[in-house]
């Protein structure tokens, strides 16, 4: 009985050498990275580096990255260092242009407050 039925062979060379008959794993899928924290990386980074517009780029990049951290845990995603990277990024331009605009404007009000109209002479 035994001769009449015969497991059919593979037309793999290492299945018929080692006399497995099973299919090979298919290889991981791996999940795609988020664009969004790309994006919020690149802006994080451009918010510290771009003078006057770091404030309202690292804003947007603020919110891209919160965006992407969301995706990334509902969807499985990679690029979670990325998004990471952004929010650090992004808080520190935004921090370092709010400073920097506070300060000028404390300049400015302490010169127009003074009653000296020719404060601004000696610049």
């Amino acid at each position: 009985m035994s001769d009449f039925y015969k497991e059919p062979q593979s037309s793999d060379s290492f299945q018929e050498r080692n006399d497995y008959n099973v299919p090979f794993n298919q290889p991981p899928v791996v999940s795609p990275t988020n664009s969004k924290a790309v994006a919020s990386m690149v802006l994080g980074i451009l918010s510290i580096v771009i003078p006057y517009l770091g404030l309202i780029i690292g804003i947007v990049g603020i919110i891209l990255s919160s965006l992407s951290l969301k995706e990334i845990n509902r969807h499985g995603e990679q690029g979670r260092g990325m998004a990471i990277a952004g929010l650090v990024c992004s808080i520190i331009g935004t921090l370092i242009y709010a400073l920097i605009i506070i300060f000028l404007v404390v300049v400015f009000v302490i010169a127009a407050s003074s009653g000296d109209p020719d404060i601004f002479s000696d610049i």
